[in-house]
C-alpha cells in the first residue's frame, strides 16, 4: 500500500531511528516496502538497510525506482526523521479516501527557536512529503532526486506530527 524512499549519505544512525519507526506501519500492513537511495556512505548505511529488508540503491534511475515500488502511495521522508503516534491509522484511512499529496504536521515538541524558523527556508522533505505513486512516476525523469519530486505540490497537513531529521542530526554532536 505504501512505499517509503529516502535518501543517504553517510546517516546510518539517522537511517536507524527512522527505520524503527516505521515497522509499527509494516506490522500494520500499510508499509509494503523501503528504499533507500544512497549517494556514496562509507558508514554502516547499507548494513542497517539490509537487516531491516530496505532495497539498497547506490546507483539509480528514479523512473525503474518508482516502478520497482509495490506501493500505490509514496511517503518521501529524510533519515533521522520520526512520524509522530497515530500515523499509522491517519496515512492508512488518508490514502484510502484522497488522491492529493499530504505533508506531516510539524513537531510541537520540538521547534526551531522562533528567529530560526523566521530566517530559514524549510527544507522540503523536513515534513515528509505523501504522494500517490502516479504522480511521482509523471515527474520521474533520469537523474532525478527526491527533492525534485517534491517540488510544486500544495500538499495538505496531516495531524499526525514529525519529528524532523534535525533533531537526529542535533542529537549526534
Amino acid at each position: 500500500m505504501l512505499t517509503v524512499i529516502m535518501e543517504c549519505h553517510d546517516q546510518e544512525p539517522e537511517l536507524a531511528q527512522t527505520l524503527s519507526v516505521l515497522v509499527a506501519g509494516a506490522v500494520e500492513g500499510l508499509v509494503s516496502d523501503v528504499i533507500v537511495l544512497d549517494h556514496g556512505s562509507t558508514d554502516g548505511s547499507s548494513v542497517v538497510a539490509d537487516a531491516a529488508g530496505c532495497r539498497f540503491y547506490q546507483q539509480w534511475d528514479m523512473k525503474h525506482v518508482l516502478a520497482t515500488a509495490r506501493g500505490e502511495w509514496l511517503l518521501l521522508i529524510e533519515p533521522g526523521a520520526r512520524l509522530g503516534q497515530g500515523w499509522v491509522d491517519e496515512v492508512g484511512e488518508y490514502v484510502a479516501l484522497n488522491k492529493a499529496p499530504a505533508r506531516f504536521s510539524e513537531s510541537r515538541l520540538y521547534r526551531l527557536p522562533f528567529y530560526r524558523r523566521l530566517t530559514r527556508s524549510t527544507p522540503l522533505l523536513e515534513n515528509g512529503l505523501l504522494i500517490p505513486k502516479c504522480q511521482a512516476q509523471g515527474l520521474a525523469g533520469e537523474g532525478r532526486e527526491l527533492l525534485q519530486l517534491a517540488r510544486g505540490h500544495k500538499p495538505r497537513r496531516l495531524a499526525s506530527e514529525i519529528i524532523p531529521s534535525w533533531v537526529a542530526r542535533e542529537a549526534r554532536r
